[in-house]
Protein backbone atom coordinates (compact mmCIF):
# COMPACT_ATOMS: atom_id res chain seq x y z
CA UNK A 1 0.00 0.00 0.00
CA UNK A 2 1.25 3.48 -0.90
CA UNK A 3 0.40 6.31 1.48
CA UNK A 4 1.37 9.96 1.10
CA UNK A 5 0.70 13.09 3.11
CA UNK A 6 0.32 16.45 1.42
CA UNK A 7 0.40 19.45 3.75
CA UNK A 8 -0.56 22.90 2.49
CA UNK A 9 -0.15 26.07 4.54
CA UNK A 10 -2.26 29.13 3.80
CA UNK A 11 -2.28 32.83 4.61
CA UNK A 12 -5.72 34.45 4.58
CA UNK A 13 -5.15 38.19 4.26
CA UNK A 14 -7.96 40.42 5.41
CA UNK A 15 -9.77 37.64 7.24
CA UNK A 16 -11.67 39.15 10.18
CA UNK A 17 -13.38 36.16 11.82
CA UNK A 18 -13.10 32.40 12.20
CA UNK A 19 -16.46 32.12 10.45
CA UNK A 20 -15.05 33.92 7.40
CA UNK A 21 -11.90 31.78 7.51
CA UNK A 22 -13.88 28.55 7.54
CA UNK A 23 -16.10 29.83 4.77
CA UNK A 24 -13.09 30.61 2.57
CA UNK A 25 -11.54 27.16 3.15
CA UNK A 26 -14.61 24.92 3.54
CA UNK A 27 -14.72 23.81 -0.09
CA UNK A 28 -11.58 21.71 0.30
CA UNK A 29 -13.15 19.25 2.71
CA UNK A 30 -16.28 19.10 0.55
CA UNK A 31 -14.32 18.44 -2.67
CA UNK A 32 -11.61 16.09 -1.47
CA UNK A 33 -13.10 14.49 1.64
CA UNK A 34 -15.56 12.54 -0.50
CA UNK A 35 -12.87 10.70 -2.43
CA UNK A 36 -12.74 7.09 -1.24
CA UNK A 37 -8.95 6.92 -0.82
CA UNK A 38 -8.36 10.34 0.71
CA UNK A 39 -8.68 11.87 4.17
CA UNK A 40 -8.73 15.67 4.65
CA UNK A 41 -8.44 17.81 7.77
CA UNK A 42 -7.37 21.20 9.06
CA UNK A 43 -4.26 20.18 10.97
CA UNK A 44 -2.91 23.43 12.45
CA UNK A 45 -3.76 27.03 13.28
CA UNK A 46 -7.46 26.32 13.77
CA UNK A 47 -7.87 29.38 16.02
CA UNK A 48 -5.80 31.77 13.90
CA UNK A 49 -7.66 34.21 11.66
CA UNK A 50 -4.93 34.53 9.05
CA UNK A 51 -3.20 31.13 8.99
CA UNK A 52 -4.26 27.56 8.28
CA UNK A 53 -2.62 24.25 7.49
CA UNK A 54 -4.49 21.41 5.84
CA UNK A 55 -3.43 17.80 5.46
CA UNK A 56 -4.48 15.46 2.65
CA UNK A 57 -3.65 11.77 3.07
CA UNK A 58 -4.03 9.60 -0.03
CA UNK A 59 -3.72 5.82 -0.36
CA UNK A 60 -3.64 3.35 -3.21
CA UNK A 61 -1.96 0.13 -4.19
CA UNK A 62 -0.54 2.09 -7.16
CA UNK A 63 1.97 4.84 -6.34
CA UNK A 64 1.14 6.74 -9.55
CA UNK A 65 -2.52 6.94 -8.51
CA UNK A 66 -1.49 8.61 -5.25
CA UNK A 67 0.77 11.01 -7.17
CA UNK A 68 -2.10 11.99 -9.49
CA UNK A 69 -4.52 12.46 -6.59
CA UNK A 70 -2.19 14.80 -4.71
CA UNK A 71 -1.15 16.70 -7.83
CA UNK A 72 -4.84 17.26 -8.54
CA UNK A 73 -5.33 18.60 -5.01
CA UNK A 74 -2.41 21.01 -5.40
CA UNK A 75 -3.73 22.37 -8.70
CA UNK A 76 -7.30 22.70 -7.49
CA UNK A 77 -6.30 24.44 -4.26
CA UNK A 78 -4.12 26.96 -6.06
CA UNK A 79 -6.87 27.68 -8.61
CA UNK A 80 -9.96 27.79 -6.39
CA UNK A 81 -9.18 28.56 -2.74
CA UNK A 82 -9.53 32.15 -1.56
CA UNK A 83 -6.20 32.17 0.31
CA UNK A 84 -2.51 32.48 -0.49
CA UNK A 85 -0.64 29.18 -0.54
CA UNK A 86 2.59 29.78 1.40
CA UNK A 87 3.99 26.25 1.67
CA UNK A 88 3.38 22.82 0.16
CA UNK A 89 5.06 19.66 1.41
CA UNK A 90 4.57 16.08 0.20
CA UNK A 91 5.80 13.10 2.21
CA UNK A 92 5.59 9.37 1.52
CA UNK A 93 4.60 7.39 4.59
CA UNK A 94 5.37 3.92 3.23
Amino acid sequence: MNVALLSISFHLSGCTSLKEKRSRLRGMKDRFGRQPNMAVCEAAHADSLTRSEWWFVATSSDRQVVERMLTSVERDVQDHVDAEVVHIHREWLT
